[in-house]
This record gives structure tokens, C-alpha cells and sequence, in this order.
């Protein structure tokens, strides 16, 4: 939404969809055109692109992971200015302490892009590829051409060392002012609650509201929210977002996590 995207495609398990269509609808009533699809088993992020391709149709195509949680002043900007490239592929690194569990870039003294590696055991850096892409439509060919790895999966890192090799990706480092948490497992899920729940209790802006960031990006306007918020008056968010927008202070602090 940060980047001034309305039309999304979620795809879950089918035991999922159901769930998330009852939660979200049809994305109207935050201004989004939501539609969804099953992935009948866990084959690889890639397959986003090969049960996505009639959604995404002739343009250009992100993909963002479920279980990742974006924060940090000037995120916005830095994906408005993925989303207006009208070629190649934009992917995000972030220096991290155990790199062996992601995919690893490794990059020359320039800052370039040399090779990425999905999960080495002796990673040639600390810089982790996040769970967030941006691509020109040429993906949707490259993930059909792809043929699964040795843990039958089709992976995300085969996409973006195709991009790598034609010399149209660019990679860029998410700084220490970004916090990057992955919530895949029962730790990390753990630490991202914790980190949320510090930066919420000392603004008291939040991270990860739908409503506010399709209020800030003009998706919906006051009158909106206030309809959304009706149903949930007297508890703490239904309030957070009444006061949302009759704070003028609110229109110089807006929170930038997505």
C-alpha cells in the first residue's frame, strides 16, 4: 500500500482463504481491489507468479511475504521509487547475524550485486535478501521456466539470479534506521511482538494499520475511516483511529511501517 499499490492478490492454503476473505472482503472499504488464490501446497515463493499470472496480467508485479513486518522513516519513498522502475527487478537487503538461513548477496567494492546464494552454509555475506520484490512483467516468464530446486520448492533467489544474470537487478540495502523482521518462527514471531509492541507503547502511532496507511496514501478519506471505526468504539483501536484523524499533530508524524 506504501507504495501506492491498490490492486493485491493473496494467495494462501486453501484452508486459509476462506479466513482471509471473511477478515478483508473484497479491500473496498480501504480502497483496494483484493482478490485471492489458493496454493494447494508449499512449492516455492516463486509460484506466486505461475498461480498469480492471470491477476498480474501485462504489467509490472510485487511480492510480499505474509510473515514479514516492514518499520523505518522513508520506507515510503524507497518503495515508490521500486515501484516506478518499468524494467528489471528490485529486490531489498538487510545486514543480519545468522545470513545462512536467507537468501545471501554478495556484493563487489561498488556496492554491486555479484551472486545470490539461497541458504550457504558459508555465506559470503551478511546481507540477507528480504520477503519483498518488485519486478517488470517479464517475471511471470521467467517463474514458469524455472524447475524445482532439491527441496522441490521453486524459489524466489532462482527469479532473482535470472535478473541477476541479464544484468537488471538492482539490490537495495535496507539501512540500520529499517527494522526487517521475519516471523517464521516461534522465536522470531516472539521478538517482532516485542519490538511492536516497545515502538506502539512509547508514540502510541501503530505499526501494521491497514486503515491509517489507506488514509494517509488517500485511498479513503475521513468520512471512511469514521465508518470503519464505528463498529469498534469504546476499545483501543476503534479509538486510535477516531483520533487519528482529528489529530493535527497527525499529519507530521504519520508512521512509515507498513
Amino acid at each position: 500500500m506504501l507504495a501506492g499499490m491498490r490492486d493485491m492478490l493473496l494467495i494462501s492454503p486453501p484452508q486459509d482463504v476462506p479466513r482471509f476473505r471473511t477478515l478483508l472482503g473484497d479491500g473496498s472499504q480501504l480502497g483496494l481491489n483484493l482478490c485471492y488464490a489458493e496454493q494447494s501446497r508449499p512449492e516455492g515463493l516463486a509460484q506466486a507468479f505461475i498461480i498469480g499470472r492471470d491477476f498480474v496480467g501485462t504489467g509490472p508485479a510485487a511480492l510480499v511475504l505474509g510473515d514479514n513486518i516492514f518499520h523505518g522513516g522513508g520506507l515510503r519513498a524507497v518503495l515508490a521509487e521500486a515501484n516506478a522502475r518499468t524494467a528489471g527487478a528490485t529486490v531489498f537487503a538487510y545486514y543480519v547475524s545468522d545470513p545462512q538461513r536467507y537468501g545471501v548477496v554478495q556484493f563487489d567494492a561498488q556496492g554491486r550485486a555479484l551472486s545470490i546464494e539461497e541458504k550457504p552454509r558459508a555465506p559470503k555475506s551478511h546481507y540477507a535478501v528480504t520477503g519483498l520484490y518488485f519486478y517488470d512483467n517479464e517475471v511471470l516468464d521467467v517463474a514458469a521456466r524455472l524447475k524445482p530446486s532439491a527441496r522441490g520448492e521453486l524459489e524466489i533467489t532462482d527469479v532473482n539470479q535470472a535478473y541477476l544474470r541479464d544484468g537488471s537487478l538492482q539490490v537495495k540495502i535496507l539501512g540500520r534506521g529499517t527494522a526487517w523482521l521475519d516471523t517464521g518462527t516461534p522465536e522470531a514471531l516472539l521478538q517482532a511482538s516485542s519490538f511492536v509492541a516497545a515502538v506502539e507503547q512509547r508514540q502510541g502511532l501503530k505499526i501494521g494499520s491497514p486503515e491509517e496507511v489507506a488514509y494517509r496514501m488517500g485511498f479513503i478519506d475521513a468520512a471512511q475511516v469514521e465508518r470503519l471505526a464505528a463498529p469498534l468504539k469504546g476499545n483501543a483501536y476503534g479509538d486510535y483511529l477516531l483520533a487519528m484523524i482529528h489529530d493535527k499533530d497527525y499529519l507530521n508524524s504519520f508512521h512509515e511501517g507498513p
